[in-house]
């Protein structure tokens, strides 16, 4: 089911590709700030950033847009500055797990489908 690219379409996914990014920031930053509950709060958000992207254009590159804004503010945010330090910090596995849990959820996100294209049929009545 591929669709074709019209400028809508187009500005769609350059628009989750901002949003991914300021989604993916907010995320990390909260990651550290609120030790269990801000990993939840995190993955919540890129899970509905994810789905949501997949649901406005129907295809996997809704996901896609979303995925690579969200991947872009972690290498942006994981360069020394240059004070010699990191803004992430790695020395906790909540960034490893915020990293795999959003990585699982654009691929399942981008792999799901949708409703079928046909009607589904009604139940048979029971006997």
């Amino acid at each position: 089911m591929s669709a074709a690219l019209t400028p809508g379409r187009i500005a769609a996914c350059l628009g989750l590709l901002v949003a991914g990014a300021l989604t993916g920031a907010a995320g990390w930053l909260v990651v550290d700030l609120w030790p269990p509950g801000g990993l939840v709060l995190g993955l919540l958000a890129v899970l509905g950033l994810f789905l949501g992207g997949r649901i406005a254009l129907g295809v996997g590159l809704g996901v896609g847009g979303a995925a690579a804004g969200w991947f872009l503010s972690y290498v942006v945010l994981g360069l020394p500055r240059p004070e010699g330090d990191f803004l992430l910090s790695s020395s906790g596995i909540r960034t490893y797990v915020y990293l795999l849990g959003g990585t699982v959820f654009a691929v399942m996100c981008a792999t799901m489908h949708g409703p079928p294209d046909r009607p589904v049929p009604a139940a048979r009545p029971a006997k």
